[in-house]
């Protein structure tokens, strides 16, 4: 007995007291919102800080984390049901995931029965709807950025019309592969291509100097004619006097004067005379 009142009594009041206190006053972290039902009927939504409701099983609360990016991985290691067919009638191997949190928590709760299966499924659709609209080439790595934004906006559209309180923070490809059956023979056509680009840089790289010889020749042309222009006959002698020099300059030479008189004695050129000699001119 305390105060004349049975000690079980006591005992019961401190547990209902302690039960009214525990689920009827919430504290909402400040990245989370506090979903308020009452006999399973929506009331409101809770905000950061504490918040009261009616002891259950009255009021019941649950907390939802809002900031909370979530991810779903998609496809990959040659899953059948992730092949897609691509614009010009081929098919990818994709793997890709998607990025997402709750934006609208009311919605989030009662719109969706199962919200990651329909992620899942939207992402999966609108993948499939622009793959289909770009080639293999495009969808292996030369629009893989355009794509993941288009991916993206298509399944937020879809997902804003289902009310599903959801924002798609965004999607990232990280696997287009052709299937593993035939990606031997795409790396040989990839190799093939990669080739016959360098053979075409090389190709012109070499245009582009000999262009640029061409173009040098030819300004030293214009020079040539321009002094030959003023001057045709100093011009005319100058040029014979520089071709000759050229040409003699690479040839053994032997000089005699008039009446068979040498001015010096060629000892090199008559060690060569014993064996015979190959391009000697003679100038008169």
């Amino acid at each position: 007995m305390v105060g004349g009142q049975p000690l079980w009594l006591w005992a019961i009041a401190a547990i209902l007291l302690s039960w009214i206190l525990l689920t009827s006053v919430h504290r909402i972290g400040p990245q989370e919102r506090g979903i308020l039902t009452r006999f399973g009927s929506y009331v409101g939504t809770m905000k950061p800080g504490i918040n009261l409701s009616f002891p259950a099983p009255i009021d019941s609360v649950e907390k939802l984390d809002v900031e909370e990016i979530r991810t779903i991985d998609i496809g990959g290691s040659g899953d059948s049901e992730r092949l897609i067919l691509t614009g010009d009638q081929n098919i990818v191997d994709l793997a890709y995931s998607v990025r997402w949190n709750i934006r609208d928590p009311e919605l989030f709760q009662f719109a969706l029965a199962e919200p990651e299966t329909t992620i899942s499924e939207v992402s999966e659709s609108a993948m499939r709807a622009v793959i289909s609209s770009v080639t293999l080439d495009q969808a292996m790595g030369a629009q893989r950025g355009q794509i993941e934004q288009e991916v993206a906006s298509m399944m937020q559209a879809i997902l804003d019309n289902y009310k599903s309180g959801i924002r798609v923070q965004g999607i990232a490809i990280k696997q287009a592969d052709p299937p593993a059956k035939t990606i031997e023979a795409f790396k040989d056509v990839s190799a093939a291509q990669q080739e016959a680009q360098s053979s075409v840089n090389r190709a012109n790289a070499y245009a582009q100097q000999v262009t640029a010889r061409a173009q040098g020749e030819a300004a030293a042309f214009d020079k040539v004619y321009a002094q030959y222009r003023l001057a045709p006959e100093v011009t005319r002698k100058r040029m014979y006097y520089d071709t000759m020099e050229a040409v003699l300059s690479k040839t053994d030479k032997i000089v005699v004067e008039a009446n068979n008189v040498t001015t010096y004695l060629p000892l090199p050129e008559l060690g060569k005379r014993a064996r015979p000699a190959t391009g000697t001119e003679v100038v008169r």
